[in-house]
């Protein structure tokens, strides 16, 4: 393990079989300019679950934008689970975050990210800023998803418009390797969701997506599919 910055890794009592990691942001922040970069490796036949203290924020960026770059990477017959809490964009927040996947054939992933368009609960909104997020998963070295997500300017009036979020203030992606629409059938039969939830499966694997008028709605439907696509129990922080 390295470390450098203002970002912490703690390895509380396991939960379950394997590892659990809980990362934290001693700086209670992402600013303008900021760059975190995070590096996780699974060896092979290696089980590991990692989550984050609390809600990530990002705050107003007058200038540079803040960057968030995630590397996750899965060898032979590793699980790999990414459940970071929710990350929280303050009004006029810059942010572009890279998030690249590699997976052995033989390797399985959970993973999340949920991405709030203000703090709803203090008044607050999103009005202005820019999000742009870059996804790309690899599986057996083959590019099997990419996607560029990206929203600029007048971020409230987009997401107002019914083609876009319909008045939603909190989206979210979960991906499932491996996966199928079997698994997919089942998560539809046992789960009632309170936002607008999707649910897919193609090349291997399968996709979640989450539209919800408040983040606590979003992170309950969340939980429905998480629960039902895993055997193994959600970390102890997000039950709090």
């Amino acid at each position: 393990m390295h470390e450098s910055g203002s970002l912490r890794v703690r390895f509380p009592s396991p939960e379950g079989e394997g590892l659990s990691g809980v990362f934290v942001n001693t700086a209670g922040g992402v600013a303008g300019g900021d760059r975190f970069d995070i590096a996780v490796a699974a060896g092979e036949g290696a089980r590991l679950t990692l989550t984050t203290a609390a809600a990530e924020k990002v705050y107003r960026a007058p200038g540079a934008p803040a960057e968030l770059n995630i590397s996750l990477k899965a060898a032979a017959g590793a699980h790999l689970t990414w459940l970071p809490q929710e990350t929280i964009l303050f009004d006029q927040a810059r942010v572009l975050r890279r998030i690249d996947i590699e997976l052995a054939e033989e390797a399985s992933l959970l993973l999340c990210e949920i991405v709030v368009f203000g703090r709803a609960a203090m008044g607050e909104r999103m009005r202005h800023g820019s999000l742009v997020d870059r996804w790309r998963v690899r599986r057996g070295g083959r590019l099997v998803f990419a996607e560029t997500v990206r929203l600029e300017g007048e971020i409230g009036e987009k997401l107002a418009r019914g083609a876009i979020a319909k008045g939603g203030v909190a989206i979210a992606t979960a991906l499932i390797v491996p996966g199928d629409e079997a698994l997919v059938e089942r998560i539809r039969e046992n789960a009632a969701f309170g936002g607008e939830v999707g649910l897919s499966a193609w090349n291997g694997f399968a996709m979640a997506r989450f539209c919800a008028q408040d983040a606590a709605r979003l992170r309950t439907d969340m939980m429905a599919v998480l629960g039902r696509a895993s055997g193994s129990p959600l970390p102890r922080l997000w039950l709090n």
